[in-house]
C-alpha cells in the first residue's frame, strides 16, 4: 500500500491511502496524527474503510510531526571510503527536528550572505509503525510501518566545525522527505533498492540499498537499545557516495540548484535550493 498526506482542493491536508482510483482519505489530518491515533493492527482495517476520493490531491510532507528524526551516517561502503574511514562496527548516529522537514516539491531555504557550503545526500527513510523499546531484530523489522525517500541535506562548512555533526545536519526547511510512505510488502532494502540523486539534471548519486552496513531493522534495533521509537518516528538510513564534499573539486549546491531524489518503488523529490535573506 501507499499512504500519503496530500493537500486537496479546499486547501486542507488529509491522511490518504492510494487506491486504483486515486487518493482517498483517511481519518486524520496527516500521516503522522494518524499513525499516533491507530493501533498498528488496525492500519490495514483504517486503509481499507478508507473515505471520500480528495480531489486535486498532491502530496506534501508525508509526516509533519515526527516524535523523533534519527539519521545514520557512514552505512554506505563506497561512501565511507571516499571519507577515508574503516568500516564502522557500530551506527553513527545524529539527529534532527520536525523543523528541518520540507515536502517533496518544497524549496530548501537557507540564509543567504554566510557562504555556506551546502551538499547533497539522498538516502531512504523508515517510518516506524509501531512501539519499539530495546526490540530485537525480528521485532523491529515487524515494527517498521513504510519506507519514504529523504535526502539529508547538509551544511558542511557547520558540520565540520566540530567533531559533532548537529550543527550542520539541523538547519531549518533543510530535509525534504516524501513523497509517500510504501509498505513494506512492496519494498525490500536488504533485497536492494535503488538510491539516485540529481543535481540540475546530472546524476550524482546511484547505489542500491543491498550494500547497507547496517539495514533498516538493524538500525531500529540498535536505536531503540537506548530510546524507545513510536510510530510515525523517522529514521534516515545514510547516504551512498558521491556527495559534493568528497569530490576533487569539491561541489555544494547554489541557489537556484535542483535536487531531485529517486528511489524507484516510492518515488522521486524535486527541490529548489534558496537562499534568502
Amino acid at each position: 500500500m501507499r499512504f500519503a498526506t496530500v493537500s486537496g482542493t479546499t486547501g486542507t491536508t488529509t491522511a490518504a491511502v492510494l487506491d486504483g482510483e486515486g487518493w482517498r482519505a483517511l481519518p486524520a489530518a496527516d500521516l503522522s496524527a494518524l499513525l499516533a491515533s491507530v493501533p498498528p493492527a488496525e492500519v490495514a482495517a483504517t486503509a481499507a474503510r478508507a473515505g471520500a476520493a480528495v480531489g486535486g490531491a498532491v502530496p506534501v510532507l508525508p509526516l509533519p510531526a515526527p516524535g523523533k528524526v534519527i539519521c545514520c551516517g557512514l552505512n554506505y561502503g563506497e561512501h565511507i571510503r571516499e571519507t577515508g574511514r574503516e568500516l564502522p562496527a557500530h551506527p553513527t548516529l545524529f539527529t534532527k527536528y520536525a523543523d528541518t522537514l520540507v515536502g517533496p516539491e518544497a524549496d530548501i531555504v537557507l540564509p543567504a550572505g554566510l557562504g555556506l557550503q551546502v551538499d547533497w545526500e539522498a538516502e531512504l527513510a523508515v517510518v516506524v509503525g509501531t512501539t519499539l523499546r530495546r526490540a530485537d531484530r525480528a521485532t523491529a523489522l515487524a515494527g517498521i510501518a513504510g519506507y519514504t525517500v529523504a535526502n539529508d541535506i547538509s551544511v558542511r562548512d557547520w558540520q565540520y566545525r566540530t567533531l559533532e555533526w548537529f550543527q550542520g545536519k539541523a538547519w531549518d526547511r533543510s530535509t525534504p522527505v516524501g513523497p509517500v510512505v510504501v509498505t513494506p510488502d512492496e519494498i525490500d532494502p536488504v533485497d536492494g533498492v535503488e538510491v539516485v540523486c540529481r543535481v540540475n539534471g546530472e546524476e550524482v548519486q546511484r547505489d542500491s540499498t543491498r550494500t547497507l552496513v547496517f539495514d533498516p531493522a538493524e538500525l531500529l534495533a540498535y536505536i531503540s537499545t537506548f530510546t524507545v521509537l513510536r510510530p510515525g518516528d523517522l529514521v534516515l538510513t545514510g547516504t551512498p557516495g558521491g556527495v559534493g564534499v568528497a569530490r576533487d573539486p569539491q561541489r555544494f549546491l547554489a541557489d537556484g540548484d535542483v535536487v531531485e531524489t529517486e528511489i524507484p518503488g516510492i518515488g522521486t523529490l524535486r527541490n529548489t535550493v534558496r537562499f534568502t535573506a
